[in-house]
């Protein structure tokens, strides 16, 4: 109850701030020197909050498909040969930092909101690939021999069967995804991105310490409450397929 409570107060406290942050301004005027503003007013903090989440969002929708995709591509036994390719290509996010990928796509894509996508969406495909392969891979042999006998086809068994099954597990991959990417998009504002990485620039060219603690606690509140909120999900699909106490 307690937590729940904590994740509540962050949520009022984040979208007040959002909303009217100048009513916080007294808040961050201890971190300002020599009468800098204490408040980041350049672009609303509302409109790059909603700028950052819609690139995340879009980002881990296409690292979902794409990986859940491969996931159960690798565990049918047609595909059961192009699992190291699938590992390979899930990895690649992994093995070159966010900041290389842009590198790499600014001078095919220009600046803005396409290279931070690609990076975003390489670097949250391994999570979810893995998660998705380890559920699908170690599913009850009794339950799948059960839906086989009760005269299901394979595509009914997947989406019947075994893909609710494997939600719960699927969902944490989709969850840490999700966190990473989070964190990981301010590096967009580099490439002209919109998104809360700006605010943290801003405060380390103009040494402001306020702008770089406010788009590093409005990051830090929507990762808390996102994880939160993937962890009810989880646990309500865990219910539902008996893996946890009804309430």
């Amino acid at each position: 109850m307690i937590a729940r409570l904590m994740v509540l107060a962050m949520a009022v406290f984040l979208v007040a701030f959002l909303v009217t942050p100048e009513s916080f301004a007294g808040l961050f005027r201890p971190l300002t020197r020599n009468n800098a503003p204490a408040i980041y007013t350049q672009t609303g903090l509302l409109s790059l909050t909603l700028s950052h989440l819609w690139l995340v969002a879009l980002a881990v929708t296409a690292s979902t498909v794409t990986a859940v995709g491969l996931g159960v591509l690798v565990t049918r036994p047609a595909g059961r040969e192009f699992l190291p390719l699938a590992r390979t290509v899930t990895s690649v996010g992994q093995t070159f930092p966010p900041v290389a990928v842009l590198a790499l796509a600014v001078p095919a894509m220009g600046f803005g909101a396409g290279p931070t996508l690609v990076a975003l969406f390489l670097y949250g495909l391994l999570p979810i690939f893995e998660n998705t392969l380890t559920a699908l891979s170690t599913l009850p042999p009794s339950v799948v021999e059960a839906a086989r006998g009760m005269g299901l086809t394979r595509r009914q068994q997947l989406w019947q069967v075994e893909l609710p099954l494997a939600l719960p597990v699927i969902l944490a991959g989709v969850r840490l995804s999700t966190v990473i990417s989070l964190a990981t998009a301010t590096i967009g504002s580099t490439v002209a991105a919109r998104t809360l990485g700006e605010v943290i620039i801003a405060g380390l060219l103009s040494a402001n310490t306020a702008f770089v603690v406010q788009g590093g606690l409005i990051v830090g509140l929507i990762a808390i409450l996102i994880y939160e909120g993937f962890q009810l999900a989880e646990k309500a699909a865990a219910r539902r397929i008996g893996l946890a106490p009804q309430h």
